[in-house]
């Protein structure tokens, strides 16, 4: 049991990853669970583009920067180097001589939501239509976004939301329910407006919230946040190790909770104070019992799930993850003001932490699967 629990602290969880995009990363062989956002659309749609909007990354081109997935797919992490989101590009459907067969089974099986990416003043969308219904009818729970590009396409308001509603209504119909869907500019030459930027990564944020809170900036309002923004990726690879371990039946529960105290120790390292266990409890007392015991009973609650036959192995194990992820997210925020209070000699106050927690949770998670 000794050493279960030695190897537990050391952070190195396994997950099923069939699903998933798990890479080990650098601090002690963490596994972490990557967000992976499948971009599906005709050519000339936009979907490069809008990763380039997503990330920033404004050298991103169609074959510069990607890594082939089969022979005509690509994928991009963001950042490359220590990756926080996986995006899939498959060739745009429609192409005269394209059998997309193998690009599609490849994406669907390791996609967590997609992104179907529709020019506004392109009408003709029966074959992305009928890709996006087939893939559903294998898995009904995966998460969709429908983003209309070309906003500045179509300058006319009232012909933009006749063809929003056309495109809208032949995706539904195809999916089965409604979608959430924006409206986006991509202009070749500047960036999207600001607002209609922020909200897509809203969007994506209620449809993949690892993905989005990945890609959102942090805001900097005093000398803390600044200092925290410094580690916020350090926080999301650890928030991302411990949602893949989640995966696992009653392992999670132990395997997460050693990934987090490994996270607190390593941000004790980047402020300069000694993370000791006897730290972390008199931390967790600040955050009071009620805190503790929602995410306790949370845990309990979906990890018990992955006990039920059939409904254990998917959903109950997909609630286990995202809620951890979340909740380590929201740990390590308020670690991080922990810390960094103390750091200054001062002393940590019981409602700013629980206050920093419950904000923290609550941008991590816009909602609770």
């Amino acid at each position: 049991m000794k050493n279960i629990l030695h190897r537990l602290r050391r952070g190195a969880p396994t997950a099923d990853s069939s699903e998933a995009a798990i890479d080990t990363g650098e601090d002690g062989g963490i596994k972490r669970d990557i967000p992976v956002v499948w971009l599906l659309g005709r050519t000339g749609a936009g979907k490069s583009s809008l990763i380039r909007a997503l990330t920033g990354m404004e050298d991103i081109e169609i074959g510069s920067g990607y890594m082939s997935c089969t022979r005509t797919s690509r994928r991009l992490d963001f950042p490359a180097e220590q990756p926080l989101v996986r995006f899939l590009d498959t060739r745009g459907l429609g192409e005269a001589g394209y059998d997309p067969t193998e690009d599609l089974a490849v994406c669907e099986g390791h996609s967590h939501a997609i992104i179907i990416v529709a020019r506004l003043d392109d009408p003709v969308q029966g074959e992305i239509a009928d890709a996006l219904g087939s893939v559903l009818r294998r898995r009904p729970k995966i998460e969709v976004l429908l983003v209309h590009t070309g906003a500045d396409l179509v300058p006319d308001a009232a012909a933009r939301g006749r063809a929003q509603a056309a495109t809208a209504q032949r995706f539904e119909r195809a999916a089965g329910r409604k979608l959430p869907e924006i409206v986006i500019s991509l202009p070749p030459d500047r960036p999207p407006p600001e607002e209609e930027l922020d909200i897509l990564i809203d969007a994506l944020a209620e449809t993949l919230p690892n993905a989005g809170l990945a890609l959102r900036e942090e805001s900097v309002t005093d000398a803390e946040s600044r200092a925290f923004r410094a580690v916020r990726k350090t926080v999301l690879k650890y928030s991302g190790a411990a949602a893949a371990s989640d995966t696992i039946v009653l392992v999670g529960f132990l395997s997460s909770t050693g990934i987090q105290f490994a996270m607190f120790k390593k941000l004790g390292e980047h402020y300069g104070v000694p993370a000791t266990p006897v730290l972390a409890r008199r931390f967790i007392s600040l955050l009071g019992l009620g805190v503790g015991g929602r995410i306790a009973g949370s845990i309990a609650l979906r990890q018990g799930g992955k006990f039920i036959p059939i409904y254990g192995q998917t959903v109950g194990a997909a609630a286990a993850g995202a809620f951890t992820f979340g909740a380590t997210y929201a740990l390590g925020r308020t670690a991080s003001r922990y810390l960094y209070t103390l750091s200054l000699g001062e002393t940590p106050t019981r409602e700013d932490m629980q206050a920093t927690f419950r904000d923290a949770l609550k941008r991590s998670r816009s909602h609770d699967r």
